[in-house]
């Protein structure tokens, strides 16, 4: 790292001309007196302002024409850390932790403020050293990438190296995964790998690790307490409850979706209970037996991105649909109003779509409840033109679902047969 990254103009000569670089322990007198790290900027940042890491762990930005005074506390330092070798507890569970990014399994360089990835063994038992007395935990970096840059294709890779383990000895697998897109993955990873034999939680963490507040070890050690102990399988998202500390939510990985922007809280099973729930110390399960259909694993890992999701809205132009059909996609999941609707200048257009053999699926904008199309004459036509109602599926969940059944099949008799078929729970009872 640049000992100015991300500084230029007045900012850059502010900090050279007062001798002070980025991981620098500096005071600051301004509108009040501020003690803390000078950070790096991005690097489309303005020229006015420099950025410090107070002692909370909050980042916040100082207009340089208001400061009064700086002085240097201590220089920025290369800090080599000493961290044992992780050593096997003979007789603990195995845990495999793959990494994809997000800060779920990441360190603070307080030299410089940054949040670094944990990439080993060895630096994710002296991050989170409760982890040694549950399980043994074995590491592996796939990618780093913020969720909001995970793909489809992204998808596949985590489904193929986690097939590799299907026969392995490990009591489950944890996929650390940023939180914006995690809903996305678990679902893909639970349509693919429908009835893997291991338990396999997605762990992310709403705050990053330098701040008090973080959740990112206590939803660690709560995944990590449940792949253990939970004596089921299936894809599930491992979140704090609430604010507190005291509950870990399990959701089912097709039921889930995040409902908050930054509450520990976020994400929330859709209609019912999460599926287990951590508190006291204890695992207590909400999910009946028969949550999953699939019992013979044979893992399916194709997709096909050839599918849209149109949220409809009033003024929704029906052209925007043309040119979706135009482009040869094979599906389109509608996001409907109410019970399932769209407005009629859309007609048209889906009649065009299901002369193609398009496959339509519709949803609702409803955060609960299920889609009834046959309650409204205005539903009852759109059944006509070939729109399937997708029951109380999440919209997310139903795009994803469909970009997998075109992936692995070309008949659309057969597609709408696997879209209407529960697999991993994606409808509710």
């Amino acid at each position: 790292m640049s000992e100015y990254t991300g500084y230029q103009g007045n900012s850059l000569e502010f900090l050279k001309s007062k001798q002070i670089s980025v991981g620098d322990s500096v005071k600051i007198l301004a509108d009040l007196t501020y003690s803390g790290i000078i950070m790096p900027r991005y690097e489309h940042s303005d020229d006015k302002h420099i950025v410090l890491k107070l002692r909370s762990g909050y980042n916040i930005g100082l207009e340089i024409e208001n400061i009064t005074s700086i002085e240097k506390i201590k220089s920025a330092e290369k800090i080599i850390e000493k961290i044992e070798e992780a050593k096997q507890v003979e007789g603990l569970p195995k845990i495999l932790l793959l990494s994809t990014g997000g800060t779920i399994a990441s360190k603070i360089d307080y030299r410089t403020g940054a949040v670094t990835p944990v990439l080993t063994a060895e630096e994710l038992n002296s991050s989170v050293p409760e982890l040694a007395k549950i399980a043994n935990i074995d590491a592996k970096v796939l990618f780093s990438e913020y969720s909001e840059n995970i793909m489809p294709e992204h998808w596949l890779k985590i489904a193929e190296n986690i097939n590799d383990y299907s026969k392995s000895d490990y009591s489950g697998i944890i996929v650390a995964h940023g939180t914006d897109t995690m809903h996305y993955t678990s679902a893909f990873l639970s349509f693919s790998l429908a009835g893997f034999p291991l338990p396999i939680a997605l762990v992310g963490s709403q705050r990053s690790s330098d701040r008090a507040s973080s959740d990112a070890a206590l939803n660690l050690i709560g995944a990590v307490k449940f792949l253990v102990e939970c004596k089921t399988n299936g894809i599930y998202v491992v979140m704090h409850q609430d604010e507190n500390d005291e509950t870990i939510a399990c959701h089912i990985g097709t039921r889930v979706r995040k409902n908050h922007t930054s509450k520990r809280g976020a994400f929330q099973t859709i209609g019912n209970n999460p599926a287990f729930m951590i508190y006291n110390n204890e695992i207590h399960r909400n999910m009946k037996n028969d949550f999953f259909t699939i019992k013979e694993y044979k893992h399916k890992i194709k997709l096909n991105q050839k599918v849209a999701l149109v949220k409809y809205h009033p003024g929704y132009d029906p052209n925007m649909l043309k040119t979706i059909i135009d482009s040869g996609y094979k599906a389109i999941i509608f996001e409907g109003t109410g019970l399932g609707h769209v407005g009629k200048n859309m007609y048209p257009m889906i009649k065009i779509a299901n002369e193609r053999g398009i496959f339509m699926g519709m949803t609702s904008q409803c955060i609960d409840g299920r889609v009834r199309m046959t309650v409204y004459e205005s539903g009852r036509d759109l059944l006509n033109l070939g729109i399937i109602p997708l029951e109380d599926m999440i919209p997310e969940i139903a795009l994803v679902k469909a970009m997998w059944a075109t992936g692995n099949s070309e008949n659309s008799n057969e597609i709408k047969e696997i879209m209407l078929n529960k697999i991993a729970s994606e409808f509710s009872t």
